[in-house]
C-alpha cells in the first residue's frame, strides 16, 4: 500500500503486508501515514495499525516499538503479555538492532556517529502535565552514507539538488531521533515538515509527484526471546522509493 500524500487520512481500510509471524511475535510493514494507535492528534484518523494487525491475524497485539505516523517500514507486535515483557526488556537493554534509511539534503559522504543530547519532545496536549524544564537526553545515531545524487536544477542560491541515502541505526530512542540527528548534521530528511528545508521538500514534491518523509524502518534484528535464533525482519523499499532509486540509478547499489 502506497499513500501519495502520507499527511493525509487514510479512507480505504488498508491490508498490511506480514513480514513476519510465529506464535509469539508478528512483524508487518506500516506505510507511512498510518498511525501505531490512537493518540489525542488522530480526532479524524479511522485506522490504525494496531487495529488492522489485530482484525488481520484474529487476536490481540502488543506493539513493541514506536514509528512516527510519516515513517514507514518494520512495526514489531508481541502476541501476549509475556512476550511483551521480555521483548520490552530487550528493547530497554538495547539488544534489538534497528536500521534505518534516510533520503536526505546534500551530499552526506561519510560514516559516524552522532552523540547530541535532545529535549525531550512534549505534546502541548498529551504531556500538559509534564515539566518542561528537564534536561536533554542523551541520543546516539551510527550513520553511514549509502548514495549520493545530484539534479542539475537550480534551486535557491545552489546552482543544482544535490540528495544522499543514509543508513542509521540509533542506540538510544528519542522522539524523532534520527529526524533530529540528521537536521543538525544540517542534513534534513526529505519531506520532513518539522525539521527540514522548505525549499527542498516543495522541489521534491513537485519533481517526484509526492509528498511524504523519506525516512523507512528497513530492518530489525533481535535474538527470538523463546527459540533464543537470531531473527531479522526486513521491509522492501515502496514504488515511490524505488521511483527515487530508478531516477538516481541506485538499483544496485549494495545496502
Amino acid at each position: 500500500m502506497t499513500i501519495e500524500n502520507a499527511g493525509s487520512v487514510i479512507i480505504d481500510k488498508p491490508v498490511l503486508k506480514i513480514l513476519y509471524q510465529d506464535e509469539y511475535l508478528v512483524a508487518v510493514d506500516k506505510p507511512a501515514g498510518l498511525f501505531v494507535h490512537r493518540s489525542f492528534m488522530d480526532k479524524d484518523e479511522i485506522y490504525f495499525a494496531l487495529q488492522l494487525v489485530r482484525d488481520q491475524i484474529g487476536q490481540y497485539v502488543y506493539p513493541l516499538h514506536r514509528l512516527d505516523r510519516p515513517t514507514s517500514g518494520v512495526l514489531l507486535f508481541a502476541l501476549t503479555q509475556d512476550i511483551a515483557r521480555l521483548m520490552g526488556q530487550a528493547f530497554a537493554e538495547r539488544k534489538i538492532q534497528k536500521t534505518y534509511y534516510a533520503l536526505t539534503r546534500g551530499h552526506l559522504v561519510d560514516q559516524g556517529v552522532i552523540e547530541h543530547p535532545l529535549k525531550e519532545k512534549l505534546d502541548d496536549l498529551g504531556d500538559k502535565d509534564v515539566s518542561r524544564d528537564k534536561a536533554p537526553q542523551s541520543a546516539t545515531t551510527f550513520y553511514k552514507s549509502a548514495a549520493i545524487a545530484t539534479i542539475d536544477v537550480p534551486l535557491g542560491k545552489y546552482s543544482s539538488v544535490r540528495y544522499s541515502l543514509i543508513q542509521c541505526q540509533p542506540h538510544t530512542g528519542r522522539r524523532h531521533q534520527i529526524r533530529r540527528h540528521l537536521a543538525h548534521l544540517r542534513h534534513p530528511i526529505i519531506g520532513d515538515i518539522n525539521y527540514g528545508d522548505n525549499k527542498q521538500n516543495p522541489f521534491f514534491g513537485e519533481y517526484f509527484g509526492f509528498k511524504r518523509l523519506m525516512l523507512i524502518a528497513k530492518q530489525v534484528e533481535f535474538i527470538h526471546p523463546v527459540t533464543e535464533k537470531a531473527v531479522k525482519v526486513e521491509a522492501e523499499f515502496d514504488a515511490q522509493w524505488q521511483q527515487v532509486f530508478k531516477e538516481f540509478q541506485w538499483q544496485g547499489i549494495s545496502l
